[in-house]
């Protein structure tokens, strides 16, 4: 809307209308108004970003990535579907003959597969980001470039290093001259809100650019252990994968990795500060070391903390050390809650993983823990994470002799000699779950028969007499039980309300 225009117009209806006071008056405040808007609008505008010199700019450092791996399967089986009639038909001669030669057809073959994704420039060497899901199994890689005159012009890549944990991976192309680059920025600092653009080869629309905001950050899809992403309402589709998240000063602060099928306007992004580091390691070892202390570990829920005197659900639960590994040498026992790491909160179990890893084997963690109603420090040397000491041992026979008592919904009795070893126990201790009311607070806890309940709120039971009194007193006064279950080799912890301490 032309403000001039619009005065214009008002001057020519005030003259018009100067006979008629009441009206003219009328007239000058709805022309005054309509300026009033017109202002605001061109105000709005004004604040409003400009993306055509940051796509232009930054275009020019994204690739088209195109990959060809080799795949196995099993084409039709021609011989079966056309043998519908007998040996001694008039046309068995001719399936004879079919026999020979396309009997053959059912049989597995390799074919080439071919897909496409994007990625950025990172160094003028040719260093080239992308995701590690864009290029896993893939027997050649082609990366695109657009050139001045906006010809392609294409690199074979070798993979420097690729990290599957957090999807990221870095190539290497041998191109003349200085490339393009993009920079790596501070996720850390990105808000909610914020405008953002990403650029990339969705369908294999070549240098697609889309603009939005952040609409939310430490996102959690469950694509990983690692998971941190930001998401974004930027169209991100598929081809799109690997392809920088920008923001307005043209820094990357994302990698786009992943879509929601059924969702629009949701996309997700790897943080630029957990891949600048994933990347600088790759480009210097061709690998990661992440550390590792040697402990399985759960959220803290509400009953969770209120069984263990926390003031709010936050930490992350320590349900089980490894014998041997850093935490056990450092003194972290099971039941404690680590709250901090290196002075910096640790609000969830996801929390908790991401820092260690982000440490590196050797490195000194001091850490703050909650147990039985105080705080400890204690520091653990790191080891290496070894995704091996994660498997989980089988579960072994159940028995059925014993002291057998109802108590919060399920029955429960020690556990024998003989079953200890098959339990994953190291001696004959706590109380064998055998059955579990289906709609009692166990259950609904997600207590399970063969489960073994170690400790009722921190205290050990061997008896169900014993569990019944730390139930009836300890758990009467808290309003829950937290029990410490020994699951399939693992441990767990698992908390039951209590109402009126029943």
């Amino acid at each position: 809307m032309n403000v001039q225009r619009i005065s214009a117009q008002a001057r020519v209806q005030s003259r018009a209308l100067a006979v008629n006071p009441v009206l003219a008056t009328a007239t000058a405040l709805l022309a005054a108004l309509a300026l009033t808007v017109a202002m605001a609008m061109q105000a709005l505008a004004a604040d409003l970003p400009d993306f055509t010199q940051l796509a232009a700019k930054a275009s020019a450092a994204v690739v088209n990535i195109n990959t060809t791996k080799t795949v196995t399967v099993k084409g039709p089986n021609l011989q079966q579907f056309f043998r519908f009639h007998p040996k001694d038909s008039p046309f068995g001669d001719f399936f004879d003959q079919f026999d020979k030669f396309f009997g053959q057809q059912g049989k597995p073959r390799s074919q080439k597969q071919r897909s496409l994704g994007s990625g950025f420039i990172i160094s003028p060497d040719g260093y080239v980001v992308t995701n590690n899901h864009v290029i896993a199994d893939a027997d050649e890689i082609m990366v695109s470039l657009r050139g001045n005159d906006d010809k392609a012009q294409s690199y074979k890549a070798e993979i420097v290093g690729r990290d599957p944990e957090t999807d990221l991976a870095l190539l290497k192309i041998d191109a003349k001259g200085d490339l393009p680059v993009l920079s790596f920025g501070d996720s850390d600092k990105l808000k909610v809100g914020q405008w953002v653009m990403a650029i990339g080869n969705p369908f294999g629309l070549d240098h697609t650019v889309t603009a939005g905001i952040v609409s939310a950050k430490g996102r959690i899809i469950g694509s990983g252990p690692f998971d941190d992403f930001i998401q974004t309402d930027a169209s991100i589709n598929p081809g799109n994968s690997g392809g920088p998240l920008i923001n307005l000063d043209g820094e990357v602060v994302g990698i786009n990795s992943a879509i929601i099928a059924s969702g629009q306007g949701i996309g997700f992004a790897i943080p630029s500060t957990m891949a600048e580091r994933i990347i600088g390691q790759l480009k210097e070892h061709k690998k990661i070391k992440r550390g590792w202390i040697g402990v399985t570990i759960q959220d803290v829920d509400e009953n969770a903390a209120k069984a263990l005197g926390l003031d709010e659900p936050k930490g992350a639960l320590v349900s089980s050390v490894m014998e041997g590994q850093p935490a056990a040498k450092g003194g972290v026992k099971t039941g404690d809650v680590i709250v901090e790491v290196n002075g910096e909160a640790v609000d969830s179990s996801s929390d908790l993983l991401r820092r260690i890893a982000s440490l590196a084997p050797g490195d000194k963690a001091h850490l703050k823990v909650w147990r039985k109603g105080t705080t400890k420090r204690l520091t653990v040397v790191l080891g290496e994470r070894d995704t091996k000491l994660l498997a989980q041992q089988g579960q072994g026979d159940q028995g059925d002799q014993g002291q057998v008592a109802q108590v919060l919904g399920l029955s429960a009795r020690p556990v024998t000699d003989k079953e200890a070893q098959a339990l994953g126990l190291e001696a004959a201790q706590g109380l064998l779950v055998t059955q579990v009311d289906g709609d009692s607070a166990a259950a609904q806890a997600d207590v399970r028969p063969g489960d073994v309940i170690l400790e009722v709120n921190q205290q050990a039971v061997s008896t169900v007499e014993a569990m019944r009194s730390v139930v009836e007193h300890d758990g009467k006064d808290k309003g829950v039980v937290m029990l410490l279950i020994k699951r399939q080799g693992q441990n767990v912890f698992r908390t039951i309300p209590l109402d009126d301490g029943k």
